[in-house]
């Protein structure tokens, strides 16, 4: 066999590699991982990170290649990934909200303590004249106050008050023990709008955590999906490396056969030709291969910095995933359960119907009804005054406190606007829910499209090879040009190009399928805030 056919065929073995852009792609990659501040394994302690084999030694790993596996790439960027890490803070920050709402049942105390002096004249004690006074007073309260959410206030008040007048010898004390009970009649009796806020404090937290599992959802298929790209452009390069080293070395072959007469001098200029394009290609495919190791960095963000320069190795099986998709009306159904933005919808409406109530609750009258007990003592001295509170000295009020607006146009403004925007959120979620299901049956319609390519590109490339090995032979008989050669040559690089292309198109679009269903985690064996499906009442 001739040499040059000789290195085809190593070209042509080579090829079958293509398939190094999958992996064994197994549906879970770990055991479950916690998402909160910190990502965990069983085997480790909650306070110990998760250390792949690429940073078990990251002094001894940041002077030579990152060399990292899916698993390890995936536990890396859940516990490394910048924007990830800002995005975990959303849930413990829309928290604090609910302990706001929370503070306006919290008891009040309220102490307060005044002094004042008066000087001036009054009319004397024999009514014909003036006289002079001096009086010092001092008034001290103290008031702990609390609002249930049943719309009852209890306030239990103390007070003590002291004034020396020099008009008189004795000084005079005044002790009161008091408790005052006020209870809602119409606005505020509501127990579900009095905790309206709160509740809805609690929804926002819970939509936040979705939020927070969405977007994890995102930043793990982007991981997955930069991890087969740049496996896919080392393959370019290994490819285009080969392509340029058969170039050369047909053109060399040229050059001698042009030398001893065998060949036209005219036929050099095609074979130059596909070695100029050969490194044409295999400088823009260095390039790509740069620009994604950056992007792959970013994502993945090693501990302890990044160092933009560093090589990155990666680490994977050959083997295409054996999977097996089940029909596309069960991924919907899943989707329709699982996804986050849907679940995000679903507690926004539970949301909405929380303001209806408390706005409803707006459009009553203020109607309270109180009653207020004290207990009194009174003497020349504060001890004495508060032993004199088991006397029959007391005091008792019992009212009626009604407040409205006859056209109380604000309160019907947003009540109107919460049934409204209610009703916009049930519309929405029906729009949405018909997306969800474009998006994955879209989704699916590409990874059978993806699968399906495999087989083809693969037997194009068979067909390639065969042509430019007809075409070789043909040509060193002197049956074909330079210039068909180059072409099936080309025509076989793109076919290889294409090929390893499908196996990472179908590695991608599996990954975005189980992404737009809402399983993408699970699948992967990482566990995050809201895994648990939302679920609407009937009368919601």
């Amino acid at each position: 066999m001739p040499a040059s056919l000789k290195k085809t065929v190593v070209i042509v073995c080579s090829a079958v590699l293509l398939c190094s852009c999958a992996s064994r792609y197994q549906e879970n990659y770990s055991n479950n991982v916690e998402l909160s501040t910190t990502v965990t394994t069983p085997e480790q302690p909650p306070e110990s990170p998760p250390r792949g084999p690429a940073d078990a030694n990251d002094a001894d790993a940041a002077k030579g290649p990152l060399i990292i596996g899916i698993q390890e790439a995936i536990l890396l960027a859940m516990e490394n990934n910048q924007s990830l890490i800002v995005e975990r803070m959303n849930p413990e920050i829309q928290q604090t909200f609910e302990q706001e709402e929370l503070a306006v049942f919290d008891p009040l105390f309220s102490p307060e303590v005044s002094s004042r002096r008066s000087v001036g004249d009054r009319l004397s004690r024999a009514g014909f004249s003036t006289e002079s006074q001096i009086v010092d007073s001092i008034n001290g309260s103290i008031s702990l106050a609390k609002l249930f959410p049943t719309g009852t206030v209890l306030d239990l008040q103390a007070g003590t008050s002291y004034t020396d007048s020099s008009l008189y010898s004795d000084t005079f004390t005044a002790n009161r023990l008091g408790l005052t009970v006020t209870q809602a009649l119409l606005r505020g009796i509501d127990i579900r709008a009095n905790m309206a806020r709160v509740n809805q404090a609690r929804l926002d937290t819970l939509i936040s955590q979705y939020e927070l599992r969405g977007f994890t959802e995102i930043v793990l298929e982007q991981v997955e999906a930069k991890f087969w790209d740049y496996a896919l452009a080392q393959r370019q390069i290994e490819i285009y490396t080969d392509s340029l080293n058969l170039a050369e070395k047909q053109m060399t072959e040229a050059e001698e056969r042009i030398k001893i007469g065998d060949l036209a001098e005219t036929e050099l200029a095609a074979a130059q030709a596909e070695v100029a394009l050969g490194r044409e290609n295999l400088i823009n495919a260095r390039s790509a291969l740069a620009k994604e190791r950056l992007d792959l960095l970013r994502l993945l963000n090693p501990s302890g910095g990044i160092d933009w320069n560093r090589d990155v190795t990666l680490q994977y099986d050959t083997t295409l995933p054996d999977v097996r998709l089940d029909d596309v009306e069960q991924h919907v159904r899943l989707a329709l359960r699982m996804r986050p933005d849907l679940n995000q919808a679903r507690l926004q409406i539970k949301r909405g119907d929380l303001e209806v109530v408390r706005t409803k609750n707006g459009l009553l009258p203020r109607l309270d009804t109180f009653i207020s007990f004290g207990k009194s003592g009174y003497a020349n001295t504060f001890d004495r005054a508060l032993n004199n509170m088991d006397e029959d000295s007391y005091d008792v009020t019992w009212g009626l406190a009604f407040e409205g607006s006859p056209m109380n146009r604000s309160a019907r403004a947003r009540y109107a606007r919460a049934v409204a925007g209610k009703q916009q959120l049930s519309k929405a979620i029906i729009n949405l829910s018909q997306l969800v299901q474009v998006d994955v049956r879209s989704a699916y319609i590409e990874v059978t499209r993806a699968q399906e390519q495999i087989s083809a590109t693969a037997a194009t490339r068979n067909f390639q090879e065969e042509k430019l090995r007809a075409e070789t032979e043909k040509f060193r008989v002197g049956k074909s040009t330079s210039l068909l050669v180059g072409q099936a040559q080309r025509d076989f690089v793109a076919s290889q190009i294409a090929e390893i292309q499908a196996v990472a198109n179908y590695l991608k679009a599996l990954v975005s399928l189980y992404r737009l269903e809402g399983s993408l985690l699970q699948r992967r064996g990482l566990a995050a805030p809201g895994a648990e499906p939302v679920t609407l009442n009937e009368r919601e």
